[in-house]
């Protein structure tokens, strides 16, 4: 039973931990908005693969060093070692300044990329502070730093605008300046304001330490972090090149939209940690995943026009065309009427839409067969993908994957109360490379494709195997092998 003060204290630590967090995040996906930006306005000519790979490389470092981060987080504290990160990521921000090709840049988003591991060490050092009924609240409440994404894509672009007034080639070297600045002052309030406390796990060996990263629930709890974390780092990313390639919107709105996207998924993330405690991390886990799989097949349709066949005109008899115009075929006697082709629309409602019309294939006086195809019939359905519409889906799609993320750990303290770093790491480490991944195989799924659709196809896929994996192998399992507790496992 927590006390008063160590109760103040924890919510103390609680809230420095998520102010830190939320920058972090803020910078890690910094690139999502930047990149879009210089290549959008000419200043560097990447490719689409080429700017895939400079949205993912910040998210694989800050994805694979996270296992060693929880592990020197249970060891030695939360403080010096987020201190020490906030500071150390500071510098390359700082010389981003004087990039001016693409492997510097490459390069330093890799070292500023570190900063993504705040979230294994501020996960582990928020948990050693809280008691075990509190845990899924405070680790949502943590994981509302996500929203930090949505900040850059919010404001981001209109700063870019700003800084470029004056100077349009360079302007947009003092972004990453701003946020070196902003980290080196969390770094100091950390050192200056924050009280350190470890994990118990101090007199444990190397091995020991890395013991539960055998078992298999760690690795099915990392697979649907891939989906729920790795893969929300992954749109906040893509969804602004999304919108201004297929919408064809202005920077500032497409970051606007994907900051909709971005900012609940966030903010939600703590009535996850309450719905977790309630109701249990697996029925949870179970909503999100159904949820994922509806919005994403409702996602994959693309923005399209399909020309098909439709209903024609042949022939009932043999004989000779009489008469030919736009609206009617006359053979011997009989008067066959023509569909025109009608008006199209360049934009129709939030519904698919189709057009027919018959085209004429005879002239006049020609010899025709009975059955013979007088009229090809032609239908077109015009789907319009509504941006507005586009954007529900996602921000509920963003929703649901934010409620899923508190839900994953949730699930850590409780089977892992002692190796909440190391397994957080990893579960942490495999959500990430969803990050680093997602937007390096968007850009060759898109390449290949041509449909910028193809995404979604992926999250789909996702969604079902994570689903597959949890109602069709473990409740297997438990019905067969534990019939008399399967309501108590992970619950």
């Amino acid at each position: 039973m927590m006390t008063e003060n160590s109760l103040s204290s924890a919510h103390k630590v609680l809230f420095l931990n998520t102010l830190a967090f939320i920058v972090c995040f803020a910078c890690w996906t910094m690139n999502g908005v930047l990149v879009t930006y210089l290549v959008d306005n000419g200043i560097f000519n990447w490719s689409v693969v080429e700017t895939g790979w400079l949205l993912g490389i910040p998210i694989l470092t800050g994805s694979v060093m996270r296992l060693p981060l929880g592990i020197l987080t249970d060891k030695y504290g939360g403080k010096p070692v987020f201190a020490t990160l906030l500071l150390l990521c500071s510098i390359p921000l700082f010389l981003l300044y004087f990039a001016n090709s693409y492997w510097i840049y490459f390069l330093l988003s890799a070292l500023f990329g570190m900063i993504g591991t705040g979230f294994a060490v501020g996960i582990a050092f928020t948990s050693v502070w809280y008691p075990k009924e509190w845990q899924g609240r405070a680790l949502g409440i943590f994981g509302m730093g996500n929203a930090g994404a949505a900040l850059t894509t919010f404001f981001a672009p209109t700063l870019l605008n700003y800084l470029s007034l004056n100077d349009p080639e360079n302007g947009w070297r003092m972004l990453p300046v701003i946020y070196g600045i902003i980290l080196i002052l969390i770094g100091l309030i950390f050192i200056f304001f924050v009280k350190n406390k470890k994990a118990e796990v101090q007199d444990k060996t190397m091995s020991e330490l890395l013991a539960p990263l055998s078992k298999l629930r760690v690795w099915r709890f990392g697979l649907y972090y891939f989906l729920v974390f790795g893969l929300f780092v992954a749109f906040s990313q893509w969804l602004l090149p999304y919108y201004v390639s297929v919408y064809k919107t202005s920077l500032i709105l497409g970051g606007i939209l994907s900051s909709a996207f971005s900012l609940p998924s966030g903010v939600i993330r703590a009535f996850g940690g309450y719905l977790s405690d309630k109701f249990g991390a697996r029925k949870v886990m179970n909503w999100v995943l159904y949820s994922s799989l509806i919005l994403s097949g409702f996602l994959m349709l693309p923005k399209m026009d399909i020309l098909t066949p439709g209903k024609g005109i042949t022939a009932k008899k043999t004989g000779i065309i009489t008469q030919v115009s736009s609206n009617k075929i006359v053979l011997e006697n009989e008067v066959l009427n023509i569909k025109s082709k009608p008006e199209i629309p360049e934009h129709t409602s939030i519904l698919p839409e189709s057009f027919s019309w018959q085209e004429v294939l005879v002239k006049q006086n020609q010899q025709v067969s009975k059955k013979q195809l007088l009229a090809q019939g032609h239908t077109l359905i015009k789907f319009e993908a509504h941006i507005w519409v586009f954007s529900v889906l996602v921000i509920l799609l963003g929703i649901m994957w934010g409620i899923g993320k508190a839900a994953v750990y949730k699930y850590i303290p409780e089977y892992f109360p002692n190796e909440i770093g190391v397994v957080g790491g990893m579960v942490g480490l495999i959500g990430g490379l969803g990050g680093f991944i997602g937007p390096i195989l968007f850009g060759y799924l898109l390449d290949f494709s041509g449909l910028w659709t193809s995404s979604w196809i992926f999250v789909f896929i996702i969604s079902a195997v994570s689903l597959f994996w949890m109602n069709h192998v473990i409740k297997h399992m438990t019905y067969r092998e534990a019939p008399h507790i399967k309501d108590k496992i992970e619950h």
